[in-house]
């Protein structure tokens, strides 16, 4: 299995290089070059547990890694998760059912990829001898588990870039209380896209990311959206069988990588009906895949921070599936939306649709879940509670803990939510590098931090 990049400039990599890469050379995302065939071994899969159908599956992706070993690294990858099921399907309704992906050390969706992905670090370290230096963007939820999968572990270095005040605060907490010599949270002025544009031209210099052995942990990195290929694989083998095909998956999304995923599940034959793609008030996707028109504005903060992007940084592979896998043309589109001008396409016929929500319908969605179900929503979930399927099964991808944003669910039920991770934190120092959203700046604090693996 080999995997190219989007933009076409780029030689072949493997798993692992592509993994360690991160960002391809040419500013591009890594793909497989095939996708594989997953239909005729989903009666199989459905007999596995959670870590050993990411096993399987990853083996499909990654040859080089035995399948011995793979099934050691899931394995560990979802130890902690305090779930026996590790993404437990809910059912509410006959017509809905909630899928929870925030049992892991994080209290988020995105430990399911960042588990595993420290895990994949740690081997690269351990069998080419050298540092690696992670980097990675965050609106919330990214920065906390990706500096979790890497908390305390030998040679790797991770500094996670998020904009000043506009992530929650236990969010903040979790990325900055830990107290380890590896990591290093870095607030910076603006928004999300201003941390993210760091990131991509810092990875675009090539002869510093060399120099440092840098590494994306952003859902640039193709191991994070197939980790995520994985709960919808689950998911749809967990529901009745009648409902499989016609299942849509409702999917809180900001950065398009959740959504992705289970798209690219579905063209590798995983049945479904459909992909909705569930945005807030900062709704560049919805506008997109309602106009065909992709224009970015200004980002306004919500009660949904993780998804206050107007930069959805995994649109670039949706949009070389799209457009043919023409990576000429994907270079074309990428460099118009750099500049800061629109492009409109004709939109192919795709499983996708979308909505939006604005924060004062998130506060009601939360109340009425809670009024009609005993059922507590976070703000991003609630998203998703609109427009709902009536002819068919609707599966709702639920992204974050309501405990990671307890005021605006103590506004909406009257209760605040806790957990035990949570609260330890509340107690314990804040430690931040701030520094301004400048290239320079933060290469130079990386070198400065790498050239002796301790922090100053």
């Amino acid at each position: 299995m080999r995997y190219l990049s989007t933009r076409g400039q780029t030689k072949p990599h493997t798993f692992s290089e592509a993994v360690e890469a991160g960002l391809a050379p040419d500013g591009g995302l890594f793909l497989p070059e095939k996708l594989p065939d997953i239909a005729d071994k989903l009666p199989a899969w459905s007999k596995l547990t959670y870590p050993q159908l990411a096993a399987e599956f990853f083996t499909l992706f990654a040859p080089e890694i035995s399948n011995a070993e793979w099934h050691q690294l899931t394995a560990e990858a979802y130890r902690r998760f305090d779930s026996p099921d590790v993404a437990p399907l809910k059912k509410i309704t006959d017509k809905t059912y909630v899928l929870e992906l925030f049992h892991g050390p994080t209290l988020a969706f995105k430990d399911f990829a960042l588990q595993l992905l420290g895990l994949l670090y740690k081997r690269q370290v351990e069998h080419t001898g050298k540092r690696l230096s992670v980097l990675g963007a965050t609106s919330g939820d990214t920065g906390s588990a990706a500096i979790h999968g890497c908390l305390g572990r030998d040679g790797i270095t991770i500094f996670i870039l998020y904009p000043n005040g506009r992530v929650a605060p236990l969010q903040e907490r979790q990325m900055a209380c830990t107290g380890a010599d590896n990591v290093f949270a870095i607030p910076v002025p603006g928004t999300f896209d201003d941390a993210q544009r760091v990131v991509k031209e810092t990875f675009g210099d090539t002869a510093f990311a060399n120099s440092v052995n840098l590494s994306a942990v952003n859902s640039i990195n193709i191991a994070r959206v197939l980790a995520q290929c994985v709960y919808y694989i689950w998911a749809s083998l967990k529901l009745p069988e009648h409902a499989r095909a016609s299942a849509e998956y409702v999917v809180p999304t900001g950065n398009f990588g959740n959504v992705l995923a289970g798209w690219m599940a579905q063209r590798m034959g995983m049945p479904a009906g459909g992909f909705r793609v569930a945005t807030n008030q900062n709704d560049i996707l919805h506008r997109f895949f309602s106009s065909g028109e992709y224009s970015q504005s200004d980002v306004h903060p919500s009660h949904a921070p993780s998804m206050d992007i107007q930069a959805a940084s995994n649109f670039e592979r949706f949009l070389y599936y799209i457009l043919g896998q023409n990576a000429e043309r994907v270079r074309e589109v990428m460099a118009q939306i750099k500049s800061g001008a629109p492009f409109k396409i004709e939109l192919p016929k795709t499983s996708l649709r979308s909505t939006r929500m604005d924060d004062d319908t998130i506060v009601k969605v939360i109340a009425q879940m809670w009024k009609d179900w005993q059922y507590v929503l976070d703000p991003h979930t609630a998203c998703a509670f609109t427009d709902m399927a009536q002819d068919r099964v609707s599966v709702v991808l639920a992204t974050a803990s309501p405990a990671k944003f307890p005021e605006v669910v103590q506004r909406a039920t009257g209760s605040e939510p806790t957990h035990p991770t949570l609260e330890a934190l509340k107690s314990k120092p804040l430690q931040t590098w701030p520094m301004a959203a400048d290239v320079a700046t933060v290469q130079a604090f990386i070198r400065q931090q790498t050239s002796h693996g301790t922090k100053a």
